[in-house]
């Protein structure tokens, strides 16, 4: 087998070709399936995270789907800070993908080095009937 670069395999072809040689090593699978460059030194180098990167797109779960960014180009990073004024702000990225909207309740609990947040599931139609009573 010669060395010289080809284009990487990708979908079926690549899941196919990845079946076909489940019995080498990781690295010698992604150099077969394309996934490798050629240095001046003429060394070979297998690029693993490409070639995981294309299984898992071949398989149907992307890494990177579109629209996970905020309205900034910003990627959400699931970390937040402590602001000066004590308030810690959860953008609206995760809130749009709970499905969250304004005026839905929280239960805030606090654990040791943890706070748990518990969505409350108030039936707002029963609360109106309730206040309509007590009127």
């Amino acid at each position: 087998m010669t060395d010289s670069p080809t284009t990487p395999l990708t979908g079926k072809a690549l899941l196919q070709k990845v079946k076909e040689l489940a019995n080498l090593p990781r690295r010698e699978t992604a150099k077969r399936c394309g996934y490798y460059t050629v240095t001046k030194d003429n060394q070979t180098r297998v690029n693993l995270t490409d070639f995981y990167d294309a299984v898992l797109a071949a398989k149907g779960i992307p890494l990177d789907p579109e629209g996970v960014k905020d309205g900034r180009g910003r990627e959400p990073t699931y970390r937040v800070s402590v602001h000066k004024n004590g308030q810690i702000v959860i953008g609206s990225t995760y809130t749009q993908e709970m499905g969250l909207q304004p005026g839905d309740e929280f239960e805030i609990k606090l654990g040791y080095k943890h706070i748990h947040l518990k969505q409350l599931d108030d039936d707002k139609e029963n609360s109106v009937e309730a206040e309509e009573a007590t009127v």
